[in-house]
């Protein structure tokens, strides 16, 4: 059989590579993530009308996003502009730029939440300055969910024979959202477990700061209305440290080299498929370690043993600890702004129960 051949490189790296890591533990590896559902986003868009032939669009991303619409734009013959996280590496920012997208980035924050913010209040600036510009808004716009149906399909048709458990990193809710509700639809009763750092309020944890944290793209400081709060069967919050013992952990036992969100969801996926060997556990590593060798990997001397982490299993989110807690969601509603204005994070999860 012959290789396919691709008339844009972004067709060639859309797909993610399914590895078999250990009996029943798999990893969906992208080089990344977000270029699947962008080109079906922006195709949408074209086709309904919603942009014309030419149009510019632009985002808010921390990187993997970024890349995808710049990478969208140029096999559509579109323009991009980028308001950029602090976490935009060099390396990154170089390619943007060779690829036609207008990149800037907000002066440095303290924090990740600060960051954010920041951005998306600059973006609401330069639409009042051009309301011509097309805000792709990945964070709201549930356009993105669609582009995750064929992977889904790819991950049912090549991980059979066993209940299936899904892990991913939270962010924007369309990458796990999207995932569960297509392989729902193909594989049956599939459980969704999201990953998220400590300091998201997307969950409710806006109150535990993890001073070490640089896992960018997979929490919020403001309420996405991607996320699908009862999609969810679990949620796991991660510490930096641990993220980075599962990432270099990933590389050393597997040779393969991802980011610190998928450090992340390998530590918690290999939890999962050691504990029930009746299922079969597929977690997302959304892009490559290039970003993070300074931060994560040149520190892999500081990398824990994972046979000896585990999370502390909590009925209520005023009982969160670092460095990982896990709780059953069991598919709960939620509303991040009405938990930030309820007297506690135990009440804002009794309100989210009934």
């Amino acid at each position: 059989m012959s290789a396919p051949v691709h008339a844009h490189i972004a067709d060639a790296i859309k797909a993610p590579d399914l590895v078999r890591l250990g009996p029943n533990l798999y990893v969906a590896r992208f080089e990344t993530m977000k270029v699947y559902s962008t080109l079906v986003a922006v195709e949408r868009l074209l086709a309904s009308g919603r942009i014309a032939p030419g149009a510019t669009l632009m985002d808010s991303s921390s990187g993997i996003y970024a890349y995808a619409l710049a990478l969208a734009c140029h096999k559509f013959g579109l323009k991009c502009r980028i308001v950029g996280s602090k976490t935009v590496d060099k390396t990154l920012m170089v390619q943007l730029r060779i690829l036609g997208a207008t990149v800037e980035q907000v002066e440095p924050q303290a924090t990740l939440k600060l960051d954010q913010s920041l951005r998306v209040a600059r973006i609401h600036e330069l639409m009042a300055a051009d309301p011509n510009l097309h805000w792709m808004q990945q964070y709201h716009d549930d356009i993105h969910y669609c582009g995750y149906e064929p992977v889904a399909e790819l991950i049912a048709d090549g991980v059979r024979g066993a209940p299936l458990s899904l892990v991913g990193g939270v962010g924007s809710g369309c990458s796990t959202g999207g995932l569960a509700c297509a392989l729902r639809a193909h594989a049956g009763e599939v459980e969704l477990i999201g990953v998220q750092p400590f300091g998201s309020m997307t969950f409710g944890c806006e109150h535990i700061e993890d001073p070490g944290i640089i896992i960018a793209g997979i929490g919020s400081s403001i309420p996405f209305r991607n996320v699908r709060h009862a999609l969810y069967d679990q949620v796991h919050w991660v510490s930096f440290d641990y993220g980075l013992s599962g990432a270099v952990a990933l590389l050393r036992e597997h040779a393969l080299f991802a980011g610190l969100s998928s450090g992340c969801c390998h530590l918690v996926a290999r939890r999962e498929a050691l504990l029930h060997p009746e299922r079969n556990v597929v977690f997302l590593a959304a892009d490559t370690g290039h970003r993070y060798v300074d931060g994560v990997f040149a520190r892999y001397d500081e990398a824990l043993a994972l046979d000896a982490l585990a999370p502390k299993h909590v009925e209520r989110l005023d009982q969160l600890e670092l460095p990982w807690s896990a709780m059953r969601w069991e598919r709960a509603a939620f509303d991040p702004l009405a938990a930030r204005a309820s007297v506690s994070p135990a009440a804002a999860q009794a309100a989210a129960a009934h």
